[in-house]
């Protein structure tokens, strides 16, 4: 097992992925992680981290890096997958410089999945639905097919996903099957440092606009929207609620405005201190995912209703990406603004959070605002 802590920048780190190496990267830190000392694959979070020690005292290796799938529940078949690299290197920087942009071979063909009118169809329900079912919101997605003539040059896409979004986490993990799992998420669903625990939920949404004072309005308009702060209040709620248990201390603040290169959000932040420290970041990542910013609530309704309005399973979108290490520390953010990559093709999803007051067509352009964003960061044109 070799480890280092590079004199490089995070965008260094960026720069050196290849296919098949595991990267969480943002402007200030960065982890890449290449081969596998050994594997661990179950539809259960919670035997994952049980099986973990082992593994670490088996394999040698100190960290485990990989992926949860959306849906985590009992029935599910899609497996939390973990690698226990052979290399690991680390870098931290206070310069958010970016690796250079590469550009990509265009797709021969493109499909939605829904079309855009079935998603409309798909909001309605679910607006219905809320009553009918008594939810408080439900997280609805589409996703978008790209085919290409050749192989997609993941490493090209990754480097792309860098330089597009500096200031958020970059990721890049291997899925079971040869599949790749890229994107550039602006949320952080949980990082343990010792006994400090942290997690910025974010909920609510407005595009950006190339026009200063039409940015700056559509900021101030997301800031005063009840409709948004409803659904925001839900997401900060559930992530207090199931990290009260674990800590003895508590405190939030927000929200507040934040922005990806094209979407403004509301985020708040939630600092904890732990009770037990064997509690690690797996288990915190593990009970706090699915949170309602990625599927609704109450979850188990949520989800059920996500899985019949979709036409598509999830697998990996939404879900977690991050590392935990033999001290139980680690960092995992939530797998949006993503696309699956084999061989020839690649799939993007975007989503939005759908409560009473959810207008259908404004909820179908955020979606294709997050699309706009996540191939302009990858260097596509379409």
């Amino acid at each position: 097992m070799t480890t280092s802590t590079a004199p490089a920048t995070p965008a260094d780190l960026a720069a050196r992925y290849e296919r098949g190496d595991f990267l969480l990267a943002t402007a200030r830190h960065a982890l890449l992680a290449s081969g596998a000392a050994a594997t661990a694959t179950d539809t259960d979070p919670a035997r994952l981290s049980k099986a973990l020690p082992g593994l670490f005292a088996d394999s040698g290796a100190p960290i485990a890096v990989g992926v949860l799938p959306f849906d985590t529940s009992s029935g599910t078949s899609t497996p939390g997958h973990l690698v226990l690299p052979r290399t690991v290197h680390r870098a931290s920087s206070d310069r958010a410089a970016v690796p250079s942009r590469t550009a990509l071979p265009q797709p021969v063909k493109v499909t939605s999945v829904p079309e855009p009118e079935a998603h409309l169809a798909a909001v309605r329900a679910a607006v219905s639905a809320l009553s009918d079912r008594d939810l408080r919101k439900v997280v609805l997605a589409r996703a978008l097919d790209l085919d290409f003539a050749d192989a997609v040059p993941v490493s090209d896409v990754v480097r792309n996903l860098a330089n597009g979004n500096p200031r958020h986490t970059t990721y890049a993990a291997q899925l079971p099957g040869g599949r790749t799992l890229v994107g550039a998420t602006p949320e952080l669903l949980l990082s343990r440092t010792g006994g400090a625990v942290l997690s910025r939920p974010h909920a609510g949404s407005m595009p950006r606009s190339a026009d200063p004072a039409i940015d700056k309005a559509h900021g101030e308009a997301l800031l005063a929207s009840e409709k948004d702060h409803v659904e925001h209040a839900v997401v900060v709620e559930s992530v207090v609620e199931i990290l009260r248990p674990f800590c003895r201390t508590l405190d939030v603040r927000g929200p507040e405005l934040v922005s990806t290169p094209a979407i403004w959000h509301l985020s708040t932040t939630v600092t904890g201190e732990l009770i037990d420290q064997d509690v690690t970041a797996l288990d915190l990542a593990a009970a706090l995912h699915p949170t309602p910013a990625v599927c609704g609530t109450p979850t188990d309704a949520a989800r059920s209703l996500v899985q019949e309005l979709e036409p598509f399973d999830r697998e990996y979108y939404a879900g977690a990406v991050g590392w935990v290490d033999a001290a139980g520390d680690g960092e995992w953010a939530v797998g949006i603004r993503c696309a699956e990559i084999a061989d020839t093709s690649m799939r993007l999803y975007a989503g939005g959070g759908i409560v009473p007051a959810s207008d259908p067509r404004t909820e179908l352009d955020e979606t294709s605002a997050k699309f706009r964003t996540l191939l302009a960061a990858m260097g596509l044109e379409i």
